[in-house]
């Protein structure tokens, strides 16, 4: 009897050995501020081989959105699986573990559930690292023969400029400065190795650390890395710059801020006039824009040539055909669009992001799909594709149906917010007294100029400043965004702004006014929330 209880349990632990091989690992690829700037969106002009690559034998998803136009608030929501007035994290100075102590992150669940998780580079952002908790794993820190880079720059010149930047203002604002009121130049060209800036460096460290987790561990893994390219600054190895030829690459094609459309809904381009050599007032020149595009499509190759070989490197350890590879982006970025460079709005060009995904049993290879899905789906769509449970607290929809059937009804639609982005600063917080004091001044009262004169008996300092919230809802054919106290949601809101994409694909003409029936059944629609979409 003893020999056959014996016997059994040992058949159980094998059985649920096998499980948990037979459980998917998990590549999770971060992009910091890339738009759908690539050729299988059907990007004229930009080189990125390896993820066309990835999206031709996997799930492209078209119309994919963050929930917040920034970093912090964006990854919280995507890593928790919470919507930010869930979390309550709106800008990138309050950290998540502060507003959300018992949240239970995306890899948190997957490591209660039997994998190893390690990451590289950013994921969660600066701050909301959340080691110990997230992860159970270090990532390997350095590997023979690669040194670390420092300072963000490879050339000398332009490391000494940040630093004369920096100190400059620190005597003037103390610790204030460090949030962005000086930096080095917008981009880099120089003639280095790819592991000489950070995204380079960090991708041999996500390669190592899968060998090691391939070699060592029984476990299923969790391998996330972070790319902090296409953010600013620019800083791309010479030959990135040079598979463009800089007089072919098309420049935006809407300049102008929508027609009839809300003064709070642009801001002035903070996060690029911060730096070195960017005028601080007025239009950038027609050179200055092409060049800076160019750093930007020179940073988007880099990023897909590093992609390409931690993939490689997924083949090469033999475990390409059981690893879920999900890249996403945290959020569009203007390039001139509407007249503005930097994310920060609730406009498509802003809240648009790149989605793709490849699983080993998905039926739908090398397709396209039009269906609205937001990041706040990826969380429990990892978790169905590992076959554990989604946890209670998420609001997202898992999209692993598209995986198999693409073109099927889907959501309604997508639902996206930012705080007022002409009267904060380019992290959303609240304007500080050092902006105000720097060229950023007379910008924030032109801006301020303007909404004054639109809004009228509207106006209230402390509710623009503080307290006003643009919500954004993307269907089908329209996006309805809604400035709205954020302290009063059933109040009428302060203004409304709809665009029609099946004639207005650039959003350049708000037409609420024009068509006040449609206007209030997507209020409705608005108010219903995301759980009515679904």
């Amino acid at each position: 009897m003893i020999r056959l209880l014996l016997t059994l349990s040992f058949g159980l632990i094998l059985q649920s050995v096998g499980l948990a091989a037979e459980k998917p690992n998990v590549l999770f690829i971060a992009i910091d501020d890339l738009r759908p700037e690539l050729g299988c969106y059907g990007s004229p002009i930009a080189k990125s081989p390896h993820l066309d690559q990835l999206a031709s034998d996997g799930l492209l998803f078209n119309r994919a959105y963050c929930q917040q136009a920034i970093c912090r608030p964006s990854r919280a929501s995507l890593m928790t699986g919470a919507r930010p007035d869930t979390t309550g994290l709106y800008h990138n100075y309050v950290s998540l573990r502060e507003l959300q102590p018992n949240i239970l992150t995306l890899p948190e669940h997957f490591i209660a559930n039997g994998y190893e998780a390690a990451y590289c580079g950013k994921i969660f952002h600066q701050g909301d690292t959340d080691d110990g908790r997230s992860w159970n794993r270090e990532s390997v820190k350095r590997v023979a023969g690669i040194q670390k880079p420092k300072g963000g720059y490879a050339l000398p010149e332009n490391l000494k400029t940040k630093s004369v930047n920096v100190k400059t203002m620190l005597a003037k604002y103390g610790e204030a400065a460090r949030r962005g009121l000086a930096a080095g130049p917008a981009y880099e060209k120089a003639d280095v190795a790819d592991t000489d800036y950070v995204d380079g460096y960090n991708t041999q460290m996500a390669i190592a650390t899968l060998k090691e987790m391939v070699q060592e561990d029984k476990k299923p893994f969790f391998l996330a890395m972070g790319y902090k390219l296409p953010h600013l600054n620019w800083c791309a190895p010479s030959k990135y710059w040079d598979l463009y030829d800089a007089k072919d690459i098309p420049m935006a094609e809407e300049t102008n801020a929508p027609q009839n459309g809300a003064a709070m809904g642009l801001h002035a381009s903070f996060e690029l006039r911060t730096r070195a050599g960017i005028p601080k007032e007025g239009p950038l020149s027609p050179e200055l824009s092409r060049t800076l595009k160019h750093a930007y499509l020179a940073s988007v190759s880099y990023v897909d040539a590093q992609i390409g070989k931690l993939i490689a490197a997924l083949e090469e350890a033999g475990v390409r055909d059981n690893t879920v590879i999900v890249v996403w982006g945290d959020h569009g970025w203007h390039l001139g669009d509407m007249g503005v460079w930097g994310k920060a709005t609730n406009y498509e060009i802003a809240t648009r992001v790149p989605l793709m995904i490849w699983a080993p049993d998905m039926q739908a290879r090398g397709a396209q799909t039009d269906a609205l899905v937001e990041l706040v789906d990826i969380y429990p769509t990892l978790c169905d594709l590992a076959g554990i449970p989604v946890p209670a607290h998420t609001e997202g929809t898992s999209f692993q149906p598209l995986m198999n059937d693409p073109n099927q009804a889907w959501k309604q639609a997508a639902f996206s917010q930012y705080p007022n982005p002409a009267l904060r600063e380019w992290a959303a917080n609240p304007l500080s007294q050092g902006m105000r004091e720097t060229w950023f001044g007379p910008l924030i009262q032109q801006v301020e100029n303007r909404i004054i004169e639109q809004q009228g008996s509207k106006w209230d300092r402390e509710l623009f400043e503080q307290h006003l919230m643009g919500y954004t809802m993307r269907t089908d054919q329209y996006r309805l965004v809604v400035w709205q106290d954020h302290r009063a949601p059933e109040a009428t809101p302060i203004a409304v702004e709809l665009f029609d994409h099946s004639r207005d694909p650039h959003e350049t003409i708000n037409i609420a006014d024009k068509e006040p029936e449609l206007t209030q059944q997507l209020l409705a629609q608005w108010r219903a929330g995301w759980e009515a979409a679904k």
